[in-house]
């Protein structure tokens, strides 16, 4: 499994690689995502995010994450030899991610795994933009946040 974590300079003290990987990996496992694939995971500060918004999705205002399915775009894709499944990349902005766990009264950590599932489950096809798909995901994005809390932080 090919996982690509980056974290932004300014919060690489707060926020361990491995941990984001794992996460990650628990998601993938959880929808029965095996080896290879690749994926990258970017943490981000929120003028980056806020500008990927306004540059890719026409909205210019912060957001909490973004995923970008590789191949998206229509039209058939054709993958590389190596047989890897290529999924894309979820770029998480920290600070909103901060501020949304304060909201919520909940740990930084937890909503920083949300949104990383949450990014993830985006890349495997899932949306929320209609009420039956978006419940399907909100309970897969629950179960996996379950997985995640029962080994914490």
């Amino acid at each position: 499994m090919s996982l690509d974590v980056h974290i932004a300079p300014r919060f690489r003290s707060q926020i361990d690689g491995g941990w984001v990987r794992r996460v990650a990996e628990t998601a993938l496992g959880a929808e029965g995502v095996s080896s290879p694939v690749e994926l990258s995971l970017v943490i981000a500060d929120e003028g980056t995010v806020r500008e990927l918004n306004r540059d890719y999705r026409g909205r210019d205002e912060p957001t909490d994450v973004l995923a970008f399915p590789l191949g998206e775009g229509g039209g058939e894709f054709v993958g590389p030899p190596d047989g890897a499944l290529h999924l894309g990349e979820v770029i998480v902005s920290f600070p909103q991610a901060a501020r949304q766990a304060r909201e919520r009264g909940q740990p930084a950590w937890r909503e920083l795994a949300l949104l990383i599932v949450h990014g993830v489950l985006h890349l495997l096809g899932y949306d929320h933009d209609e009420p039956g798909p978006g419940a399907q995901m909100s309970a897969r994005q629950e179960a996996i946040l379950g997985q995640v809390e029962a080994w914490g932080r």
